[in-house]
């Protein structure tokens, strides 16, 4: 009897995971429809957006090969420096911090009532504050990424601790453990996945600030060329630092999450 065809999941099933093949058709065609689009609505006698408000795609190409050919990649390793400090200083902050708060439930009612209404707050409202603090130079841009990325991950850090299933923490306890040999050798390991993971939104959060920490007396970086770009009225090259800061941030998810997949192998989730 003729086995029958394997059927294909369901383009539209809640859930359901669909063929790679399919997912990569899926992103492309999304990407061409939304430059396609943007070439239409750009283009010919009467187009339907401005070009001096919208330039069309071809433009803004153009803009992005001559900053490239100038100082784009100085600059954008200013930025990325910028950025990489911020966020060792942000880990090296709020993974032992993080991890006494879930811990121990004093210390997380010490600090939480300081630090959860910052997160609720406009991030460009503390650049004032950070100038008078830290003056215009190199010290405010880093805190002030520093301090974008902190309010958020220090919660993360706590939440990953306080998922830690209860059965893993009475098991070590019934063998002996210590506080301090439950929180190294069960505690902490055990959430390292999951704050990994949120490494990668911290990052995101890192380079949809820098644009605003450098545009305040910046002589190098991304935001540097930005701000020109934006007192030239030059919404070509505008776009192009967008994008360019949009893909940097998209490399830079991508090797979070092969460094995760490579130290997590044992983990049955997709990272």
């Amino acid at each position: 009897m003729p086995s029958k065809a394997k059927a294909s999941p369901p383009l539209f099933g809640v859930r359901t995971r669909i063929p790679s093949g399919t997912a990569r058709a899926l992103s492309v065609g999304s990407v061409v429809v939304f430059f396609a689009a943007w070439f239409v609505a750009t283009v010919g006698e009467k187009p339907f957006v401005d070009p001096l408000k919208l330039p069309p795609p071809q433009e803004v190409l153009r803009a992005l090969i001559a900053l490239a050919f100038t100082d784009l990649g100085p600059e954008l390793g200013v930025s990325a420096l910028r950025v990489s400090i911020a966020f060792v200083l942000c880990i090296a902050v709020s993974l032992p911090l993080g991890v006494l708060m879930g811990s121990f439930e004093s210390v997380n009612r010490w600090v939480d009532p300081i630090i959860s209404p910052l997160r609720f707050t406009p991030m460009n409202a503390f650049v004032p504050i950070f100038i008078m603090w830290f003056g215009i130079d190199e010290t405010e841009k880093i805190a002030f990424l520093f301090f974008a990325t902190v309010v958020f991950l220090l919660p993360v850090v706590v939440d990953a601790i306080r998922a830690v299933p209860e059965e893993l923490v009475q098991t070590a306890q019934t063998l002996g453990a210590t506080r301090w040999q439950l929180i190294r050798t069960v505690l902490v390991p055990a959430a390292l996945p999951q704050i990994f993971d949120n490494f990668r939104v911290m990052n995101g959060i890192a380079w949809g600030y820098i644009l605003l920490a450098e545009m305040v007396n910046s002589r190098h970086g991304i935001g540097h060329l930005f701000d020109a770009a934006w007192r030239a009225n030059k919404s070509d090259q505008i776009l192009a630092l967008i994008l360019v800061v949009g893909v940097v941030g998209l490399v830079s998810d991508l090797a979070i999450r092969t460094v995760n997949g490579l130290l997590f192998r044992w983990r049955e989730s997709d990272v």
